[in-house]
């Protein structure tokens, strides 16, 4: 089978699953008992053409939404505990089901040291997600349950034991960072982001570094170095062994994620075909991987990050050694640059698409970021265990390193969200796009500095936009936050989402860097830690809540009283059933500031 054969394989697969319709099982698989006899690849394709689009029809139909109902019994955490606002979220399979669980009070608290693998006897109500998401679709989760009472636990296998044994290990040893870097630390190390501050988050997002978080095709090539002087003991096939199990081991220590199964395989398919003495290019290694986890689990295609880890491979195979030829400067950064754009050109596409915009930051923060994230992680998992066995000073002077290059990489993430450089869309995407194309196919040096000229126009676009851009008067975001600007004044009203890092997001793309009054319209704890959230990431002026609020220095202001703040007077008209405020602009004569 050829790369093109390879690719059009997993094509196939993806359309299929993607089409999933119940095609009937025993054609599909006759054509492809006969496309292997014959050897002809263009019917094995259209045999797994059909197969993948039986097997998500089957995976969809397998989502069975449940009556709501009482549960009583054990569930297995197929997922580390998430703290969410007052509550605490994990994914849990019972009765052959999987679930989104969610609990709240002493059941949090009960749930907080578990990990994935762990079981829990658990009391509470089961009900069906309607409708219901792609992303949980991709998880195989149809029905929620809310968990009113855990009653005990248990260890999971012998495997979850190691790996949660190991987790831990690495976490307890780096301590002495602070929560901030502790939190990237184990992110960086194997994908556990949970505990990471909204602001932190947002920083990321912004910067477009966010995948550092995730754990990748770096990351498993970083564990079969830090494996390779175990595994070349042995001969060919007990390396073959070695490897497989090491690449499982580290799938199962970062959960199984999308982007560490696509990771995974393809260093397994790529270790097969070492043993068996045959040649594999990334490009067919990559195809045959794709095409292997679809057809095991069909529902991935509507993943969003195995869909971006797959295009982001995809790029770095397809241009990134071509680019780094024409690139001039030093080799190590021209190899850099090459493997950065590509991933970035490959996944804008998507992240447009998904997300609205891609960070212009992206590019240059990835390029001071990324080279140091790589050491961090093998540091991890190497000294980085030492450390948590040893504990005390010891292991603080074993991560003061860490600690340095956290740091660098957490200056870089807040650098690129306060730089305001502004999101790509379409029509920047297309005008990048069409300079690359000029500048790769120019031969004079004039033509492809003008293409280069150009690349550099269409990337400063967005930040000058945002810059000069006259904002509305009024907006509503799409969290729902209400934000009235003029005359450099800003009053926003926080309304009734609970996520301070889609709070932070929206905020930020809507260009605001200050906020004159806050108003926390519920007065609630989560408000009060979304303005906490705020005040870190920017400046915030009086902040306006409820009688009986739970937010520390806020102001309670009468119904009928007026605050005058720059050109905007802010008017509370309502404290039932909660704060409500009129927001008019002020006249010229009395433009001054007041509360």
């Amino acid at each position: 089978m050829s790369d093109r054969h390879a690719v059009a394989l997993a094509v196939a697969a993806l359309a299929g699953a993607w089409w999933s319709t119940a095609v009937p099982l025993v054609p599909a698989i006759i054509l492809g008992v006969v496309a292997l006899a014959v050897r002809r690849p263009w019917l094995l394709v259209a045999a797994v053409l059909l197969l993948s689009s039986f097997l998500g029809a089957r995976a969809w139909a397998g989502l069975d939404p449940l009556e709501p109902s009482a549960f009583d019994g054990e569930a297995t955490l197929v997922s580390d505990p998430v703290p969410v606002g007052e509550g605490m979220r994990v994914f849990v399979r019972a009765d052959g089901r999987r679930y989104e669980a969610w609990a709240y009070g002493r059941a949090a608290r009960d749930l907080s040291d578990r990990l994935a693998g762990d079981r829990v006897s658990v009391t509470g109500s089961a009900r069906p997600i309607l409708p219901l998401p792609d992303y949980q679709a991709a998880r195989h989760i149809a029905n929620r349950l809310n968990i009113d009472r855990i009653h005990g636990h248990r260890d999971g296998p012998v495997p979850y034991r190691l790996a949660n044994w190991l987790r831990r290990t690495i976490a307890r040893g780096a301590e002495s960072l602070d929560d901030d870097r502790l939190a990237l630390f184990t992110g960086l190390s194997y994908g556990d982001d949970r505990h990471q501050s909204p602001v932190v988050s947002d920083d990321f997002r912004a910067s477009g570094l966010t995948h550092l978080l995730a754990v990748s095709g770096q990351n498993v090539a970083f564990v079969l170095i830090l494996a390779r002087p175990l595994i070349e003991r042995f001969d060919y096939r007990g390396r073959w062994v070695l490897t497989l199990g090491a690449i499982g081991f580290f799938a199962l220590v970062t959960r199984f994620e999308p982007s560490v199964l696509r990771a995974s395989v393809m260093a397994a398919i790529a270790a097969t075909a070492t043993l068996m003495g045959r040649e594999a290019s990334s490009r067919r290694v990559l195809a045959l991987a794709v095409a292997l986890l679809v057809l095991v689990d069909p529902l991935l295609v509507h993943s969003v990050a195995f869909r971006l880890s797959v295009a982001a491979s995809t790029g770095i195979i397809l241009w990134a050694p071509r680019l780094a030829e024409r690139l001039p400067g030093p080799r190590i950064l021209a190899d850099a640059m090459a493997v950065t754009g590509s991933a970035q050109l490959a996944v804008s596409p998507l992240l447009i698409a998904t997300f609205g915009g891609v960070p212009v930051a992206s590019l240059p923060a990835n390029l001071l970021a990324a080279p140091v994230a790589g050491p961090i992680m093998m540091w991890s998992l190497s000294a980085g265990v030492a450390a948590g066995l040893v504990g005390g000073p010891l292991a603080q002077a074993i991560h003061w390193p860490t600690s340095v290059g956290i740091g660098w990489i957490q200056a870089v993430a807040g650098w690129g969200a306060s730089a305001r450089l502004g999101e790509l869309q379409i029509p920047h995407l297309v005008a990048v796009a069409i300079g690359a194309v000029i500048w790769w196919l120019a031969r004079r040096r004039l033509l492809r500095a003008a293409a280069a000229g150009g690349l550099a126009m269409a990337l400063l676009v967005p930040a000058v936009a945002l810059r000069i851009a006259d904002p509305p008067f009024h907006t509503v975001l799409d969290s729902g936050v209400e934000v009235w600007r003029h005359h450099d004044a800003t009053v926003a009203v926080l309304g009734a989402n609970r996520s301070t890092e889609r709070l932070l997001e929206d905020l930020r793309r809507a260009g605001v860097e200050a906020v004159d009054v806050a108003v926390a319209d519920r007065g609630t704890r989560a408000q009060r830690d979304q303005i906490l959230s705020l005040k870190e990431r920017m400046w915030v002026g009086t902040v306006i809540a409820p009688p009986g609020h739970q937010v520390g220095g806020a102001t309670t202001i009468r119904t009928g009283q007026q605050v005058l703040i720059g050109g905007l007077i802010v008017e509370v008209t309502s404290h039932n059933p909660r704060l409500a405020v009129a927001v008019t602009p002020s006249a010229p004569q009395t433009d001054t500031s007041a509360v």
